[in-house]
């Protein structure tokens, strides 16, 4: 079987509490065949100095400002050279042996590859495990995107294209529900392969995600009606989750989403 090359990207800003703890976490994958590209937005806080320590190791870096999140994905996605990527972003971390893992699943055909991620929030002390969803329907409901555990194939960005710099938010979503609604095979691979940690744009409220949930409906074929019902959607069970986190605590609900670790 193939050993694929496998391109980890790894965008950040200022992040010189954490980018050390990202980089190391890939770079001691026991697995030879890694490509690392690493994207900083200009950062001024002693993250390029902590990069440039590694440099050696790493298939690409650059330093310099960019247009959001999304334009900073799609500048390491294009730098890339392996036969998957994915996207460990600089306050999250890959597990030991998720990349031997995932080419032991390694297929041709396979557009896109989707492990376990496991949800940390060090503040309370909350793990739980978040198994990925494997399809996307129109309407966003109850899906697990988690782009820590998602390897795509070179050749399904070359077919279904990129990350969406319209989007501020949920761009790794649109992107998923793209690929399936055209086609895509996607595997689960069932292993932990990477640890997310809450915070940064993932506790954007749902007024803030408007545009982004709008759009993940229009984008595949929906109409304006049924983009509206699934932000209005959205909102409301934003309320209802608010209200179980007043009387229950954050845990709690963390709890009901998310599997035991």
């Amino acid at each position: 079987m193939k050993k694929p090359v496998i391109s980890i990207v790894t965008i950040c800003f200022n992040s010189a509490s954490t980018v050390e703890e990202t980089i190391k976490s890939v770079l001691g994958q026991d697995y030879p065949y890694i490509d690392y590209v690493m994207i900083d937005g200009g950062s001024t806080d002693g993250t390029v100095d902590i990069i440039n320590r590694y440099a050696e190791r790493l298939g690409y870096f650059c330093s310099e400002p960019d247009e959001g999140i999304s334009d900073a994905f799609n500048k390491g996605v294009k730098r890339a050279k392996g036969d998957i990527v994915c996207i460990i972003n600089s306050d999250d971390i890959l597990l030991p042996g998720a990349l031997k893992s995932v080419a032991e699943h390694y297929e041709e055909g396979v557009d896109i590859y989707r492990g376990n991620v496991i949800i940390r929030n060090k503040e309370t002390g909350f793990a739980g495990r978040d198994i990925p969803s494997m399809k996307f329907p129109l309407m966003p409901f109850f899906v697990n995107v988690d782009h820590q555990g998602t390897f795509v194939s070179l050749d399904a960005h070359r077919r279904w294209g990129y990350y969406d710099t319209n989007f501020r938010y949920m761009m790794d979503h649109d992107f998923l529900a793209r690929c399936y609604q055209g086609g895509a095979r996607f595997k689960y691979v069932p292993v932990d392969v990477a640890e997310f940690r809450l915070g940064g744009v993932s506790v954007a409220t749902i007024p803030q995600k408007r545009y982004d949930l709008e759009h993940i409906v229009l984008n595949n074929g929906g109409g304006p009606l049924l983009a509206k019902f699934c932000y209005w959607y959205f909102y409301s069970f934003d309320c209802i989750k608010r209200i179980i986190i007043k009387f229950f605590g954050i845990n709690f609900l963390k709890r009901l989403h998310y599997k035991k670790v």
